[in-house]
């Protein structure tokens, strides 16, 4: 399916990246141990190489390849699980992520397939989609996910107000804040399980004016709170500090005061094979050395994120 893959280990042991090319696309599948594949396996793999969406955060922010099929997304997640030795079976929690790389409700086609083999593949795995939430039909997505009762929902907040993601996150055609609060409900009504949403905490987004807003929008009754540490897009500058470490600590009380349910995403291999959200070293690599196959995505030469030192 792929013509190579590579496997670079952190020197965080519990976790691996896997690099995955052919002559017209680059895939990161990132693949975690929580201590062990037997007692945990997490695996993000990437929808679409490079992405159309541009978060200035993200890596591949700046160009676009193409949507993946279902089955090079599948393909990632095999090659994932034979990285890890161990039987799918034999794992008590294994996690696939649609989250490494591409946004994946732009590739319904790909995703839809991909979750169709998957959890009949390996019916023990909890699949988790995450999304900016640009503007798609939604009830075909409340229906697979009603149908497949192994799919979660994410949605990759970031920011307390409209105006400050729009920022973050230039592309247009996608929800507000208002209309993704409404959209996760209704996902919720339709499933019975609860959304969730990520929330990357920062200097300038981490205060109690944003809980308090985050808190009027999304219903803790109905909502999850996932709150990341940021990452260092680029390679070679430090990719987390105890100062960002200390901004989702904090972050997270303010959001548990309120009555969500927290959980705080701090993963391993940041700073040497770039394991956190949207670092994704190695695709800036093949996408310089490939200018023909990448084109610019709507972040294409607009400012990027960069973590703050310390203080």
């Amino acid at each position: 399916m792929f013509d190579t893959i590579k496997t670079i280990q952190s020197a965080e042991t519990s976790v691996k990246k896997l690099i995955l090319t052919k002559k017209d696309a680059v895939a990161e599948t990132v693949l975690y141990r929580y201590p062990t594949y037997e007692k945990r396996t997490v695996i993000c793999c990437s929808t679409q190489s490079g992405c159309p969406v541009g978060c200035r955060f993200c890596g591949a922010g700046d160009f676009f390849v193409r949507s993946f099929s279902a089955e090079e997304v599948v393909a990632q997640v095999d090659a994932a699980i034979a990285e890890s030795g161990t039987s799918a079976a034999k794992m008590d929690r294994l996690q696939i992520m649609f989250m490494s790389m591409g946004e994946p409700l732009l590739n319904w086609n790909g995703l839809s397939g991909a979750c169709e083999t998957l959890c009949e593949k390996y019916p023990n795995a909890a699949l988790l989609i995450s999304t900016i939430a640009p503007r798609v039909n939604f009830d075909r997505l409340n229906e697979l996910s009603a149908r497949i009762r192994q799919i979660g929902l994410q949605f990759s907040i970031h920011k307390s107000t409209d105006v400050e993601r729009d920022a973050l996150i230039p592309f247009k055609s996608k929800l507000t804040l208002t209309e993704i609060a409404e959209t996760g409900t209704a996902w919720h009504q339709t499933t019975g399980r609860k959304p969730f949403f990520n929330y990357c905490a920062g200097d300038d987004n981490s205060s109690a004016e944003d809980a308090d807003r985050l808190t009027a929008l999304f219903d803790p009754a109905i909502w999850e709170c996932t709150v990341s540490v940021i990452c260092e897009r680029n390679e070679g500058l430090p990719a987390r500090n105890e100062h960002q470490e200390g901004l989702a600590r904090d972050f997270s009380g303010l959001m548990l005061d309120r009555g969500f349910n927290v959980r705080v995403f701090d993963p391993a291999g940041q700073d040497d094979i770039g394991g956190g959200c949207g670092q994704l070293w190695f695709v800036q690599g093949w996408m310089q050395n490939n200018p023909d196959k990448a084109r610019p995505s709507c972040g294409n030469g607009m400012p990027k994120v960069h973590v703050p030192s310390a203080a």
